[in-house]
């Protein structure tokens, strides 16, 4: 590679490298079934069909999305072995202060993309 090339590249690295914090936290999130669910669980603990219903997800696409907020620490899953067994899912404190930077990019969604009726992501 010529000096040109190899100060570019190394330009085009730092770039990368100062992005990255916001690429990773995006790849948490970012995927229109896990903020349906962080929306959904913005009000309190909820258990797997409530969530469901709320979101009109699948159970397969719902279970994969908890599993990967979970996974992340965005959502924290509590079962209890009573019979029937229960589980339930609330924003861990990491998915509660997400709910603020959602709803700061919710109003910059709102003053530069489609228009929007509310703020989904408001307490």
């Amino acid at each position: 590679m010529s000096a040109e090339t190899d100060s570019r590249q190394h330009e085009i690295e730092t770039q990368n490298a100062a992005a990255c914090p916001v690429v990773e936290a995006i790849e948490q999130v970012g995927t229109p079934w896990r903020l349906n669910v962080i929306y959904a669980l913005r009000e309190g603990e909820q258990r797997f069909n409530d969530i469901k219903r709320a979101t009109e997800a699948r159970s397969k696409t719902l279970s994969d999305a908890l599993e990967e907020l979970v996974e992340n620490d965005v959502v924290a899953r509590r079962m209890e072995a009573d019979a029937p067994v229960a589980v339930y899912y609330e924003l861990t404190t990491k998915g509660d202060e997400l709910l603020d930077v959602l709803s700061e990019l919710d109003e910059w969604a709102r003053d530069w993309g489609k228009k929007v009726p509310q703020n989904r992501f408001e307490r």
